[in-house]
């Protein structure tokens, strides 16, 4: 039996497809219900468009959805919720939904600030509910790969980590001043007081946790606005210290001409390195001390367990977005069917609420340091 999901927004595209494709690779759950769209013809078109039949079930606003699908029993009822609203909805229609007894799975970050974050993580503990947090890059089977590497130590200790995610999306659309999508992102009431940092900056921090296991414990930032007239900053520059004084230099930018979507990452040790990047994300790059360089390819047999069960086609096929948020999904889905049989998951894991907390007071601190004239606050 699938299980059945609803989802809060869609219509508008951008990321969304993403949700829906990755929630449904594995053929383990079906979308049921939803409220994609404020405009009724709009959420009409959408609900049809993926397949959800019963017209009863799609929603004119978030807050009908919850009362209505909160009555449902047994079979009948929604497995989880999907949240792919602007930044800043994701509080109020998270604390709604997990009042009502849902687990959730919602776009980052998770809130805009670190009160509204924490409570989100407060509710969820309080009512036993899974929360996952789609910071969509740890997916990809060759980011656990470098974890299961780096925590068996074939690298050894770690001395330094570098991370960066260039784009260039915003540069164009200040030219091309047609892309709604992209264009709410400028506004600090729909999209917080963070844009680069909150927007990319903190999937270049989560990925960092997700390979290595480490969290900055503070940082020192520095908010370029280009052009100006931008309300928030369009590039960042983050200098992170990491446990066991490791130094860490994150880089995000939107305004980066010639770069698409050039997330890459860097871990150096005392015995080896590993590079990663998104362009070739089957690809693991590693580096023994005095030795040649390797590259490890997406499900081979001599990659760590893990790292295997992430993989869905044979060694040298490529695999891309839509896997790593399905890798995302699978594993909370896992997490979720193994505490309804009231059994002990895998150690298949994915990003949490707790994880999107960490994310928010990130962005905080990164924030709080740009404003105090780049200065080092804990985080």
């Amino acid at each position: 039996m699938k299980l059945k999901f609803g989802m809060v927004g869609g219509a508008g595209g951008g990321i969304s497809p993403m949700h829906m494709r990755g929630a449904t690779i594995d053929f383990m759950a079906e979308l049921a219900a939803g409220c994609f769209s404020r405009k009724a013809e709009k959420n009409a078109k959408q609900a049809e468009l993926w397949g959800v039949t019963d017209t009863s079930r799609v929603y004119p606003d978030y807050k009908t959805m919850a009362e209505q699908e909160s009555l449902r029993q047994g079979d009948d009822r929604l497995d989880f919720v999907v949240i792919v609203t602007p930044n800043d909805t994701h509080y109020e229609i998270a604390k709604l939904f997990l009042q009502k007894g849902f687990p959730l799975v919602c776009d980052k970050p998770l809130a805009l600030t670190v009160e509204e974050a924490e409570e989100l993580e407060q509710l969820a503990e309080e009512n036993g509910l899974l929360f996952a947090v789609t910071y969509t890059y740890s997916g990809y089977a060759m980011i656990r790969q470098a974890r299961e590497m780096i925590e068996h130590g074939d690298i050894g200790e770690i001395t330094y980590i570098n991370a960066e995610y260039p784009q260039e999306w915003l540069s164009l659309a200040l030219v091309q001043e047609n892309s709604a999508n992209a264009m709410w992102r400028l506004d600090p009431k729909q999209a917080g007081k963070s844009q680069a940092t909150a927007d990319i900056g903190t999937h270049i921090e989560y990925l960092v946790k997700a390979a290595t296991g480490l969290s900055p414990k503070r940082v020192l930032a520095k908010f370029d606005h280009i052009p100006p007239t931008l309300a928030m900053e369009s590039n960042t520059t983050i200098l992170c210290e990491y446990p066991n004084n490791v130094t860490g230099l994150l880089w995000a930018s939107q305004i980066a001409i010639g770069q698409e979507c050039d997330l890459r990452l860097r871990v150096f040790g005392t015995k080896g390195a590993i590079e990663w990047q998104h362009q070739d994300a089957n690809r693991l790059k590693v580096t023994k001390l005095g030795g040649p360089v390797q590259y490890y390819s997406a499900d081979s047999p001599y990659n760590y367990p893990e790292s295997v069960r992430l993989s869905r086609t044979n060694p040298g096929h490529p695999e891309g977005l839509f896997e790593a948020f399905g890798n995302i999904y699978r594993s909370f889905m896992e997490n979720l069917i193994a505490r309804r049989e009231g059994r002990e998951p895998e150690s298949f894991t994915y990003p949490t609420v707790a994880d999107g907390v960490d994310g928010v007071r990130f962005i905080d601190a990164c924030v709080k340091s740009n404003e105090n004239g780049s200065v080092w606050v804990d985080v």
